[in-house]
């Protein structure tokens, strides 16, 4: 199958996804939760950092002590935290309705509060891995910082399906790792041309509807110009962030045998093939 035909797949299981967002428009609230904790998590964590500084940016880049790097773990784990909390709550509600049930926004909230452990205990590993990264980019300059690139697309890759698989399969971080790592690993499609038709659409998302609104804003003046295209932007991300999140879960339910409700199966099934037939391995 050619880069085109894996794009249009792509492209088709990405709207499919956007169809069960139409349909329950309220899980929106599982991204639009998610990202106002992060706002507030960052600017909690910025005042922190400036206000023994007396507001001095660059004192704070400075710093290089234990205690900036014990706060970047800390950050770095609420982070992660923080996402992985609200995403599993969507997947799981994804999961209600695939099976023909009616998804509610407490249903997920209250299934992520009972896989809480699993969740900061991936969290911290994450953390972990994170602050790895950070380090080798400011310890060893180009190279480390070509390193910690190219390790961190690794990373994405093989955390593809970390949130379902610690949802579903009662495994420990690293085991959850090592099992989405597997996943990726034996099966190979659609998901890297789905990622990028969400990219698509967010771009086009933001052209579309966060233009318009900065230019509407911007006949009463600039800073309304700036908070409607803001708030028009966050709903763009918002709203492709939850197609991304059933779209992997769609795709783990349906390699995992089971039904995906309103997705094609044919193209569910095509979506990760094993890469021994295409001769990669």
């Amino acid at each position: 199958m050619g880069f085109l035909d894996r794009l249009s797949n792509g492209w088709k299981l990405s709207m499919s996804s956007f169809a069960v967002i139409k349909k329950h428009k309220q899980l929106l609230i599982f991204p639009v939760l998610s990202g106002a904790s992060l706002l507030l998590l960052f600017a909690s964590y910025l005042a922190i950092l400036l206000l023994p500084n007396d507001g001095n940016f660059s004192a704070v880049i400075a710093e290089r002590d234990i205690v900036t790097y014990i706060g970047l773990f800390v950050f770095y784990l609420i982070n992660y935290f923080i996402v992985v909390f609200f995403n599993m709550g969507l997947i799981h509600c994804a999961r209600i309705y695939f099976q023909g049930g009616v998804p509610k926004v407490s249903d997920g909230i209250n299934f992520s509060l009972s896989r809480v452990g699993d969740i900061l205990a991936w969290s911290a590993m994450a953390a972990t891995v994170g602050l790895i990264f950070r380090l080798l980019e400011e310890n060893l300059g180009k190279i480390g910082q070509i390193i910690a690139a190219f390790a961190g697309v690794a990373w994405s890759i093989t955390t593809f399906f970390v949130v379902p698989v610690l949802a579903y399969e009662n495994l420990t971080p690293i085991a959850a790792f090592k099992r989405s790592a597997q996943i990726m690993k034996e099966k190979w499609g659609e998901s890297l041309g789905s990622s990028f038709s969400f990219g698509i659409v967010q771009i086009l998302g933001i052209l579309l509807i966060g233009l318009p609104l900065f230019f509407l804003g911007s006949l009463i003046g600039l800073i309304p110009s700036i908070v409607l295209a803001g708030i028009g932007v966050l709903f763009v991300i918002a709203v492709t962030s939850a197609g991304q999140t059933i779209f992997i879960s769609a795709v783990y339910h349906r390699i995992n045998d089971n039904d995906v409700q309103d997705f094609d199966g044919d193209l569910l099934d095509s979506a990760f093939i094993h890469k021994e037939k295409k001769g990669l391995f």
